[in-house]
């Protein structure tokens, strides 16, 4: 379940990490973590793309922002609802824009990637509210996108909690159908009560100190047992998409990730679940310089195997 250490590039990232003195987040108001994190992205420009368009789309609140990677080739495509991680406070379309061409590339799927609500100025429900509505809008709208009615959603960490978030809600509510759900060590339960938690809580990037103000932000108090919040507690997860589940050793949601695969495996639904024993939180978006690692792009180049083998 976890190697004996983290992979040798990773502790070299582990060390840049401690030497910037950035961590943890918590330690700054929500619009200065924004830009902290912003400055650790790459700019490396990604795999080449049919086309790629920022536009916005009806939200309960108000227009939601959404960017749309289209493959190279002729369409229709399968479409990817994606939703973007960091804690539902400091994430945001470019953060993740190197990883979604990326997905748009390797799956051959449209990518809608989804600027929700961030808290602590929205918090819960609002991100889940708007994930929803942008499934929906995916849905009632396949013109617009070149798409072939086939849809799944995605997303990593807190875009994980969403994306089965409105997997479980699209089934309670008859809602759109979605073919295929791939959660990147989501963040799918109330408790901290994990063994992940207690191995993997400090010095491996994402922090308790961190996951506790994220959650504080977002969730606040009385959710725990809200299945659209936590999809782990929901009384049921029969009759749910297929679904790939990827995991790392040193990340202290692991255990959670992994109490959800083997949920969904219970209930009859079909699991593909890639564990990287020596990996950390976020490596799934580690994709280019200054952090760069092969496992994210094995991990990248699974998923959209996965995809594209559900959805065409």
């Amino acid at each position: 379940m976890r190697a004996d250490e983290p992979h040798a590039d990773v502790q070299t990232l582990l060390a840049r990490v401690e030497a910037a003195d950035v961590l943890p987040l918590a330690q700054y108001d929500a619009d200065t973590a924004r830009a902290v994190s912003a400055q650790m992205r790459s700019d490396a420009e990604g795999p080449d793309l049919g086309g790629v368009e920022d536009r916005t789309i009806p939200g309960p609140a108000g227009e939601v922002p959404v960017r749309v990677y289209r493959p190279e080739g002729e369409g229709p495509f399968p479409t990817v609802v994606f939703y973007h991680g960091g804690g539902w406070v400091i994430g945001d379309l470019d953060g993740y824009d190197l990883l979604c061409r990326h997905i748009a590339a390797e799956s051959g799927c449209v990518v809608v990637s989804v600027h929700y609500r961030r808290a602590p100025e929205h918090p819960y429900p609002a991100a889940a509210e708007d994930a929803y509505a942008a499934l929906e809008w995916v849905a009632d709208n396949p013109d617009a996108l070149d798409a072939s009615g086939k849809v799944a959603v995605m997303g990593d960490s807190a875009g994980g909690n969403l994306a089965a978030s409105v997997t479980l809600r699209s089934r309670d509510e008859d809602g759109p159908a979605i073919d295929y759900q791939a959660l990147v060590y989501p963040s799918v339960s109330p408790s901290d009560e994990w063994e992940s938690r207690e191995q993997n809580g400090e010095g491996y990037y994402l922090n308790d100190t961190d996951m506790a103000w994220f959650a504080e932000s977002y969730f606040g108090e009385g959710n725990d047992e809200d299945p659209y919040a936590f999809p782990l507690v929901a009384d049921s997860h029969a009759d749910l998409p297929p679904a790939t589940v990827v995991t790392a050793g040193f990340d202290p949601i692991r255990d959670e990730g992994i109490a959800y695969a083997e949920a969904l495996e219970a209930a009859g639904v079909a699991v593909e679940h890639h564990h990287y024993p020596d990996m950390i939180h976020a490596f799934f978006s580690m994709l280019a310089e200054p952090a760069e690692l092969d496992a994210a792009h094995d991990a990248v180049g699974k998923v959209a195997a996965d995809l594209r083998a559900a959805l065409d």
